[in-house]
């Protein structure tokens, strides 16, 4: 009676396709974009409901994905950086998958979910998906031409040879872009959708049990790289480049960084500014992956819809985090600001009773674990540190949080991973632009100056209310001190976050950091 009670339940759970896209800011058209050309994603909003204030809690992607698979921040993970695994510090935490199965369901992954080398397979997946599509081949390369793939070999025999295991750590990556006409499924994003369409197919032959499908995109993460079919949506004349192209007047000098994952790349200028028309091609690049991943969602939405699932299937969309497209000077994520942290987010469900609405409220990647749990019924483990925003899709303008948090180490002078530099780093070419960034900050802070801190202790901690973004430069030794330097942005006079007017309202400082002081479990 007990095993028909279980499969009773199971069968009356929805199932869950949970779709991750790598580095995607919210450049989509259903979040204002003036030129992406994103019209699946744009109907599932106009279905569904768009959270036009969602954050990550670190804008880089394994501490992000790690918190948002885990439910937990990153100062309870303890993971700031790519280079260690959420196993080695949590071997005992409880992912979303993990839950799941445990009340019934069966979950699998395909492309990238966790980030590489935390994907779990012993605890959060109960099964394998589909390895090969009957007539395609399988991938064996990033690059579809050749004289690409040749360079990025080249590029990559040199560093070894020059900086050995450090050079392996990204520090030859080829070419950013490439513009190839192929066939989707000649990259691995169009590949992997047709292994998690065949998945699919298999699932639903066990209507009884009820799935978690992740299907997860690398692009528009660098390389940029998307069939000619979507480069050829857009009229590069017509891109709009980044409004506000300087670092925030009396910023923080350790907030920015100097584009060190993009110059990386075969043919980028490894110091110096990126010139306009290096700076088109290269927004031109990602617009084209943006499209390139609109239309495999597209295809796995109409997979849905031909086998008859989508009626008992909650559809969630998000990013990891954001990214700086020429924005404050920069290019790449990892900072504290809106332009990192703010994210899409896209959920439709069946019985949601508000459709094609917006919400401005606050939430944040970390609430998607305990939502997923709400809406399948099942319970919310003791352990999640986010909160549902389920009652939002009934009603999307009630109260709701006061306020969402972030956090990065210092920007300034991390590795693209987050690490702290490495002596190999300070050997490339990336020396000098080191130099230059530790003079700015030295001259900002002449009587705090000391490399230990700065590389290996500061942390800014940000939080962003309805109006406000306060970021607080902390000594990660001492979180009770003082804060080293404070940010605070106003975004009803200056959403882009041009000015810090910290020194200007010493009140209204004390009246945030007293909020921030109170932290996550008071936004409610």
């Amino acid at each position: 009676m007990l095993a028909i009670a279980v499969s009773v339940d199971a069968a009356e759970k929805p199932n869950i396709l949970f779709i991750a896209v790598d580095d995607l800011r919210p450049e989509l058209g259903c979040y204002g974009s003036p030129i992406a050309v994103s019209p699946h994603l744009d109907a599932l909003a106009k279905d569904g409901l768009l959270f036009n204030r969602a954050y990550c809690q670190q804008a880089i992607c394994r501490p992000s994905r790690a918190s948002l698979m885990t439910g937990a921040r990153p100062e309870t993970t303890g993971l700031f950086h790519n280079y260690v695994s959420l196993r080695e510090l949590q071997p005992d935490i409880v992912t979303l998958p993990q839950h799941l199965i445990a009340h019934g369901y069966e979950t699998v992954y395909v492309g990238k979910i966790f980030h590489q080398g935390d994907t779990d397979e012993d605890k959060s997946w109960s099964r394998a998906p589909v390895r090969s599509v009957a007539g395609v081949k399988k991938l064996r390369s990033g690059f579809a031409l050749p004289e690409n793939q040749r360079i990025q070999t080249e590029d990559r025999r040199r560093m070894i040879a020059k900086y050995g295991e450090a050079a392996k750590r990204g520090l030859a990556s080829g070419p950013a872009y490439e513009c190839a006409d192929v066939p989707d499924h000649a990259y691995v994003d169009g590949y992997n959708t047709l292994l998690a369409i065949e998945t699919l197919k298999e699932l639903s032959q066990e209507p009884d049990k009820p799935f978690f499908l992740a299907l997860g995109f690398k692009r528009p993460h660098l390389n940029w790289i998307a069939p000619k079919k979507y480069w050829d949506l857009y009229d590069p004349t017509e891109i709009p480049m980044a409004e506000e192209q300087q670092a925030p007047e009396s910023g923080a000098t350790m907030g920015l960084h100097a584009s060190f994952e993009l110059r990386t790349r075969a043919g980028i200028p490894k110091s110096g500014s990126i010139g306009p028309e290096l700076s088109r091609t290269l927004k031109h690049a990602y617009l084209a992956c943006v499209s390139y991943v609109d239309a495999q969602i597209g295809k796995m939405i109409a997979a849905l819809e031909e086998g008859g699932l989508r009626e008992n299937t909650i559809i969630v969309v998000w990013g990891d985090h954001g990214w700086h497209l020429g924005d404050m000077g920069v290019w790449g994520k990892a900072t504290n600001y809106e332009i990192a942290t703010r994210v899409p987010l896209i959920v439709w469900t069946p019985e949601m009773q508000t459709r094609g609405a917006k919400t401005d409220a606050l939430v944040e990647l970390v609430d998607i674990y305990p939502s997923l749990c709400e809406l399948s019924h099942v319970s919310i483990p003791p352990h999640v540190e986010g909160h549902s925003f389920v009652p939002l899709l009934d009603d999307p303008g009630q109260k709701w949080k006061t306020a969402a948090f972030s956090q990065y180490p210092n920007p300034a002078l991390r590795e693209w991973a987050a690490n702290p530099l490495s002596p190999a780093m300070r050997e490339t070419w990336f020396g000098p632009l080191i130099k230059q960034v530790e003079n700015r900050i030295t001259e900002q802070f002449p009587d705090r100056w000391e490399r230990e801190l700065f590389e290996k202790h500061l942390t800014g901690f940000t939080m962003r209310t309805d109006r406000y973004r306060i970021v607080v430069w902390k000594d990660r030794r001492d979180l009770d001190a003082e804060p080293i330097y404070v940010e605070l942005f106003d975004h009803q006079t200056d959403p882009h976050e041009t000015q810090n007017i910290a020194a200007d309202e010493p009140d209204l400082v004390t009246q945030l950091l007293k909020q921030f002081r109170a932290g996550w479990e008071a936004t409610l």
